[in-house]
């Protein structure tokens, strides 16, 4: 089998990717890879506690290497910073990414262009599935998840913090991808097939956070409309059990 490492976000679309590839037995996953705010040791985007993801991947199996990142910075600080981890990869033997992207077809071709300079071929397991059928087929093989962070422009507060499960899916508005592919939300995934055990926590407060820009003009690097660039979040803080 093919060595790669998959790109871990803790949430849905990373673990069913790992669940297919797994399944499929073509590229052999030895690595976890995630980026993390470390003013806030909590995973970029979703808001969850660092100690929290390593019980996850503790209970999947699999290494998990930290791509460490300060608060807020701007495209050209992201994209030293991850020329240097991939090269870390590379040396490493890694020769495939994975990923769990399924439609948003700048974003493929972004990560597409920046790993093949360096000689990483982009995987895309759930590339154009259908969304509302994989996130059955998800809730069908046994994985769970819990809503921990939704784009309030999209859902309001009491989305946050729900299991995703068949009553989530069915208030969704019709605008909303089933996926939260379009960033509508993010979850963490605690059972499942991939996992030796679940993961177990609590539920914190869910909170409200707003964020602007690092003033670099290509912070949208996937669109052209700058007014697409959401600033305000739902946040459901899970804590760990010991």
């Amino acid at each position: 089998m093919k060595k790669a490492y998959l790109n871990w976000s803790s949430g849905k679309d990373a673990a069913f990717a790992l669940y297919r590839v797994q399944s499929e037995g073509l590229y052999e996953v030895q690595k976890l890879v995630s980026t993390v705010n470390i003013e806030s040791n909590r995973v970029s985007m979703h808001g969850l506690r660092v100690e929290l993801m390593q019980q996850q991947v503790d209970a999947i199996g699999i290494p998990l290497q930290l791509i460490k990142f300060e608060g807020n910075v701007s495209m050209q600080t992201y994209n030293e910073l991850m020329e240097i981890e991939t090269e870390k990869l590379l040396d490493q033997g890694f020769n495939y990414s994975i990923f769990g992207d399924i439609f948003l077809e700048d974003l493929r071709k972004y990560r597409e262009n920046q790993l093949g300079e360096k000689g990483i071929k982009a995987v895309f397991p759930l590339w154009k599935l259908d969304t509302a059928q994989m996130i059955q087929d998800f809730l069908q093989v046994g994985f769970k998840a819990i809503v921990v962070c939704v784009n309030a422009e999209k859902l309001d507060k009491s989305f946050c913090g729900r299991l995703l499960d068949e009553n989530f899916l069915k208030d969704l508005p019709s605008d909303v991808d089933p996926c939260g592919e379009n960033g509508e939300f993010h979850t963490f995934v605690f059972d499942g097939p991939i996992f030796n055990k679940p993961v177990d926590f609590a539920v914190g407060e869910i909170v409200e956070k707003s964020y602007t820009s690092s003033g670099d003009k290509d912070d949208d690097c996937f669109s052209d409309k700058k007014e697409s660039w959401d600033t305000r979040f739902f946040y459901c803080d899970l804590l760990p059990k010991k």
